[in-house]
Protein backbone atom coordinates (compact mmCIF):
# COMPACT_ATOMS: atom_id res chain seq x y z
CA UNK A 1 0.00 0.00 0.00
CA UNK A 2 1.17 3.51 -0.85
CA UNK A 3 0.68 6.72 1.15
CA UNK A 4 -1.93 8.97 -0.48
CA UNK A 5 -2.09 11.56 2.31
CA UNK A 6 -0.29 12.18 5.61
CA UNK A 7 -2.53 13.41 8.45
CA UNK A 8 0.21 13.38 11.10
CA UNK A 9 3.19 11.21 12.11
CA UNK A 10 0.85 8.45 13.26
CA UNK A 11 -2.01 8.45 10.73
CA UNK A 12 -2.02 8.25 6.92
CA UNK A 13 -4.57 7.73 4.17
CA UNK A 14 -4.07 4.93 1.66
CA UNK A 15 -6.29 2.65 -0.44
CA UNK A 16 -6.78 -0.94 -1.47
CA UNK A 17 -8.45 -2.10 -4.69
CA UNK A 18 -11.89 -0.81 -3.71
CA UNK A 19 -11.76 1.48 -0.67
CA UNK A 20 -9.95 4.47 0.79
CA UNK A 21 -8.36 3.45 4.08
CA UNK A 22 -7.25 5.42 7.13
CA UNK A 23 -4.28 3.68 8.73
CA UNK A 24 -2.97 4.28 12.25
CA UNK A 25 0.38 3.28 13.72
CA UNK A 26 2.94 4.97 15.96
CA UNK A 27 5.47 6.77 13.77
CA UNK A 28 4.02 5.28 10.59
CA UNK A 29 4.56 8.52 8.64
CA UNK A 30 7.88 9.55 10.21
CA UNK A 31 10.35 10.54 7.47
CA UNK A 32 7.77 9.52 4.84
CA UNK A 33 6.16 11.47 2.02
CA UNK A 34 3.14 11.00 -0.24
CA UNK A 35 3.77 8.17 -2.69
CA UNK A 36 6.05 6.19 -0.37
CA UNK A 37 5.31 2.58 0.48
CA UNK A 38 3.74 1.95 3.89
CA UNK A 39 5.68 -0.03 6.46
CA UNK A 40 2.93 -2.54 7.22
CA UNK A 41 4.74 -3.79 10.34
CA UNK A 42 3.85 -0.46 12.01
CA UNK A 43 0.10 -0.69 11.35
CA UNK A 44 -2.00 -0.86 14.54
CA UNK A 45 -5.43 -0.12 13.12
CA UNK A 46 -7.09 0.19 9.71
CA UNK A 47 -10.35 2.12 9.29
CA UNK A 48 -12.54 1.16 6.35
CA UNK A 49 -15.23 3.85 6.42
CA UNK A 50 -17.76 3.38 3.62
CA UNK A 51 -19.36 6.78 4.18
CA UNK A 52 -17.19 9.35 2.38
CA UNK A 53 -18.50 12.27 4.44
CA UNK A 54 -17.73 10.52 7.73
CA UNK A 55 -14.28 9.54 6.42
CA UNK A 56 -13.48 13.16 5.52
CA UNK A 57 -14.58 14.46 8.93
CA UNK A 58 -12.55 11.75 10.64
CA UNK A 59 -9.45 12.68 8.66
CA UNK A 60 -9.90 16.34 9.57
CA UNK A 61 -10.22 15.46 13.24
CA UNK A 62 -7.17 13.18 13.26
CA UNK A 63 -4.88 15.95 12.08
CA UNK A 64 -5.09 17.38 15.62
CA UNK A 65 -5.85 14.44 17.92
CA UNK A 66 -2.89 12.68 19.63
CA UNK A 67 -2.63 8.95 18.95
CA UNK A 68 -3.27 7.96 22.59
CA UNK A 69 -6.79 9.43 22.44
CA UNK A 70 -7.43 7.56 19.22
CA UNK A 71 -6.39 4.30 20.88
CA UNK A 72 -8.76 4.92 23.81
CA UNK A 73 -11.61 5.63 21.40
CA UNK A 74 -10.86 2.46 19.41
CA UNK A 75 -10.90 0.32 22.55
CA UNK A 76 -14.19 1.84 23.65
CA UNK A 77 -15.91 1.37 20.30
CA UNK A 78 -14.73 -2.24 20.03
CA UNK A 79 -15.95 -2.88 23.58
CA UNK A 80 -19.30 -1.19 22.89
CA UNK A 81 -19.86 -3.26 19.73
CA UNK A 82 -19.55 -6.43 21.82
CA UNK A 83 -21.90 -5.22 24.54
CA UNK A 84 -24.68 -3.52 22.53
CA UNK A 85 -27.32 -5.36 20.52
CA UNK A 86 -27.77 -2.63 17.89
CA UNK A 87 -24.98 -1.82 15.40
CA UNK A 88 -23.12 1.47 15.66
CA UNK A 89 -23.07 4.00 12.84
CA UNK A 90 -19.63 4.90 11.45
CA UNK A 91 -20.14 8.44 12.75
CA UNK A 92 -19.22 7.15 16.22
CA UNK A 93 -15.54 7.27 15.22
CA UNK A 94 -15.83 11.04 14.74
CA UNK A 95 -18.18 12.01 17.57
CA UNK A 96 -16.68 9.83 20.29
CA UNK A 97 -13.02 10.44 19.44
CA UNK A 98 -13.64 14.17 19.39
CA UNK A 99 -15.58 14.07 22.66
CA UNK A 100 -12.96 12.05 24.55
CA UNK A 101 -10.18 14.32 23.35
CA UNK A 102 -11.95 17.54 24.35
CA UNK A 103 -13.23 16.06 27.63
CA UNK A 104 -9.79 14.93 28.82
CA UNK A 105 -8.16 18.21 27.81
CA UNK A 106 -10.94 20.12 29.56
CA UNK A 107 -10.46 18.17 32.81
CA UNK A 108 -6.69 18.82 32.64
CA UNK A 109 -7.53 22.53 32.67
CA UNK A 110 -9.75 22.11 35.72
CA UNK A 111 -13.02 22.63 33.82
CA UNK A 112 -15.83 20.28 34.84
CA UNK A 113 -19.07 20.35 32.84
CA UNK A 114 -22.19 19.01 34.53
CA UNK A 115 -24.39 16.64 32.56
CA UNK A 116 -27.93 17.94 32.93
CA UNK A 117 -29.37 14.70 31.48
CA UNK A 118 -27.47 12.32 33.77
CA UNK A 119 -30.47 11.05 35.72
CA UNK A 120 -32.42 10.34 32.52
CA UNK A 121 -29.42 8.65 30.89
CA UNK A 122 -28.97 6.27 33.83
CA UNK A 123 -32.65 5.36 33.76
CA UNK A 124 -33.26 5.15 30.00
CA UNK A 125 -29.90 3.87 28.71
CA UNK A 126 -28.40 1.65 31.43
CA UNK A 127 -26.29 -0.46 29.02
CA UNK A 128 -24.74 2.56 27.34
CA UNK A 129 -24.16 4.23 30.71
CA UNK A 130 -22.40 1.10 32.01
CA UNK A 131 -20.04 1.28 29.03
CA UNK A 132 -19.46 4.98 29.72
CA UNK A 133 -18.53 4.16 33.32
CA UNK A 134 -16.09 1.50 32.12
CA UNK A 135 -14.40 4.08 29.90
CA UNK A 136 -14.11 6.56 32.78
CA UNK A 137 -12.51 3.82 34.91
CA UNK A 138 -10.07 2.97 32.12
CA UNK A 139 -8.96 6.58 31.67
CA UNK A 140 -8.48 6.93 35.44
CA UNK A 141 -6.36 3.77 35.40
CA UNK A 142 -4.22 4.88 32.43
CA UNK A 143 -3.84 8.62 33.01
CA UNK A 144 -4.92 9.26 36.62
CA UNK A 145 -7.59 11.59 35.21
CA UNK A 146 -11.07 11.23 36.73
CA UNK A 147 -13.70 12.28 34.19
CA UNK A 148 -16.49 11.48 36.64
CA UNK A 149 -20.01 10.17 36.11
CA UNK A 150 -21.09 13.25 34.14
CA UNK A 151 -18.72 12.25 31.34
CA UNK A 152 -19.86 8.63 31.59
CA UNK A 153 -23.30 10.01 30.74
CA UNK A 154 -22.00 12.06 27.80
CA UNK A 155 -20.23 8.99 26.41
CA UNK A 156 -23.47 7.01 26.77
CA UNK A 157 -25.34 9.65 24.74
CA UNK A 158 -22.85 9.38 21.89
CA UNK A 159 -23.39 5.62 21.85
CA UNK A 160 -27.17 6.07 21.84
CA UNK A 161 -26.93 8.57 18.99
CA UNK A 162 -24.76 6.25 16.89
CA UNK A 163 -27.07 3.25 17.06
CA UNK A 164 -28.85 2.79 13.75
CA UNK A 165 -32.26 1.97 15.21
CA UNK A 166 -33.95 5.31 15.91
CA UNK A 167 -37.25 3.94 17.23
CA UNK A 168 -40.23 6.27 17.07
CA UNK A 169 -38.26 9.50 17.00
CA UNK A 170 -39.80 12.18 14.83
CA UNK A 171 -36.86 12.67 12.49
CA UNK A 172 -38.55 15.36 10.43
CA UNK A 173 -39.32 17.59 13.40
CA UNK A 174 -35.90 16.94 14.90
CA UNK A 175 -34.20 18.04 11.68
CA UNK A 176 -36.46 21.07 11.36
CA UNK A 177 -35.58 22.35 14.84
CA UNK A 178 -31.85 21.87 14.24
CA UNK A 179 -32.04 23.76 10.94
CA UNK A 180 -34.02 26.61 12.52
CA UNK A 181 -31.41 27.10 15.24
CA UNK A 182 -28.60 26.98 12.68
CA UNK A 183 -30.34 29.59 10.53
CA UNK A 184 -30.89 31.90 13.51
CA UNK A 185 -27.21 31.60 14.40
CA UNK A 186 -26.11 32.29 10.81
CA UNK A 187 -28.39 35.31 10.58
CA UNK A 188 -27.26 36.79 13.90
CA UNK A 189 -23.54 36.55 13.08
CA UNK A 190 -23.98 37.12 9.33
CA UNK A 191 -21.76 34.11 8.67
CA UNK A 192 -21.86 31.06 6.42
CA UNK A 193 -20.58 28.00 8.23
CA UNK A 194 -18.51 25.27 6.60
CA UNK A 195 -20.98 22.42 6.99
CA UNK A 196 -18.28 19.90 6.10
CA UNK A 197 -16.05 20.92 9.03
CA UNK A 198 -15.62 18.97 12.23
CA UNK A 199 -16.57 22.10 14.23
CA UNK A 200 -19.96 22.28 12.53
CA UNK A 201 -20.38 18.55 13.17
CA UNK A 202 -19.77 19.13 16.89
CA UNK A 203 -22.38 21.88 16.90
CA UNK A 204 -25.07 19.79 15.18
CA UNK A 205 -24.35 16.82 17.48
CA UNK A 206 -25.09 19.05 20.47
CA UNK A 207 -28.22 20.39 18.75
CA UNK A 208 -29.52 16.87 18.08
CA UNK A 209 -29.58 16.12 21.83
CA UNK A 210 -31.07 19.54 22.56
CA UNK A 211 -33.77 19.14 19.88
CA UNK A 212 -34.88 15.82 21.37
CA UNK A 213 -35.56 17.53 24.68
CA UNK A 214 -37.59 20.19 22.87
CA UNK A 215 -39.66 17.57 20.99
CA UNK A 216 -40.42 15.59 24.14
CA UNK A 217 -40.81 18.67 26.38
CA UNK A 218 -38.14 17.48 28.82
CA UNK A 219 -36.88 20.77 30.18
CA UNK A 220 -34.09 20.44 32.70
CA UNK A 221 -35.23 21.75 36.09
CA UNK A 222 -32.06 21.12 38.11
CA UNK A 223 -29.90 23.69 39.87
CA UNK A 224 -27.63 25.71 37.59
CA UNK A 225 -24.23 27.21 38.26
CA UNK A 226 -25.11 30.90 38.24
CA UNK A 227 -21.49 31.99 38.64
CA UNK A 228 -20.38 29.96 35.63
CA UNK A 229 -23.28 31.26 33.53
CA UNK A 230 -22.34 34.86 34.37
CA UNK A 231 -18.74 34.15 33.42
CA UNK A 232 -19.81 32.69 30.08
CA UNK A 233 -22.16 35.63 29.42
CA UNK A 234 -19.26 38.03 29.90
CA UNK A 235 -16.68 36.03 27.96
CA UNK A 236 -18.97 35.15 25.02
CA UNK A 237 -21.29 38.16 25.01
CA UNK A 238 -22.32 37.94 21.33
CA UNK A 239 -22.89 34.20 21.46
CA UNK A 240 -25.07 34.62 24.55
CA UNK A 241 -27.14 37.33 22.88
CA UNK A 242 -27.69 34.90 19.99
CA UNK A 243 -28.85 32.26 22.48
CA UNK A 244 -31.41 34.71 23.92
CA UNK A 245 -32.86 35.15 20.42
CA UNK A 246 -33.00 31.36 20.02
CA UNK A 247 -34.72 31.12 23.42
CA UNK A 248 -37.42 33.59 22.34
CA UNK A 249 -37.96 31.66 19.11
CA UNK A 250 -38.31 28.32 20.94
CA UNK A 251 -40.70 29.83 23.48
CA UNK A 252 -42.93 31.31 20.77
CA UNK A 253 -42.90 28.33 18.41
CA UNK A 254 -42.48 25.27 20.64
CA UNK A 255 -43.56 26.56 24.08
CA UNK A 256 -40.14 25.46 25.33
CA UNK A 257 -38.33 27.38 28.05
CA UNK A 258 -34.56 26.96 28.11
CA UNK A 259 -32.86 26.33 31.45
CA UNK A 260 -29.75 28.26 32.45
CA UNK A 261 -27.67 25.13 31.88
CA UNK A 262 -28.97 24.79 28.33
CA UNK A 263 -28.19 28.45 27.66
CA UNK A 264 -24.70 27.96 29.02
CA UNK A 265 -23.85 24.91 26.88
CA UNK A 266 -25.41 26.35 23.72
CA UNK A 267 -23.49 29.61 24.22
CA UNK A 268 -20.19 27.73 24.47
CA UNK A 269 -20.91 25.66 21.34
CA UNK A 270 -21.93 28.71 19.30
CA UNK A 271 -18.90 30.70 20.48
CA UNK A 272 -16.52 27.92 19.45
CA UNK A 273 -18.15 27.45 16.04
CA UNK A 274 -18.10 31.18 15.28
CA UNK A 275 -14.50 31.51 16.46
CA UNK A 276 -13.34 28.68 14.20
CA UNK A 277 -15.36 30.06 11.27
CA UNK A 278 -13.98 33.59 11.61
Amino acid sequence: MYINKILNNNVVVTADKSNELIVMGKGIAFNKKVGDMLDETKIDKIYRLANGEVSQKFQELLEDVPIEYLKISNELIDYAKKKLTSPLNESIYVSLTDHLYTAIERIKQGIHVRNILLWDIKRLYPNEYAIGKRVVEKILELYQIDLGEDEAGFIALHLVNAQTESGSEDVFELTEIIQEIIQLTKYYFKLSFDEESVYFYRFTTHLSFFARRIIYGKQHQGESDEELLLLVQKKYHNAYQCVLIIETFLTNNYSYSMSNDEKLYLTIHIARLVQKTE
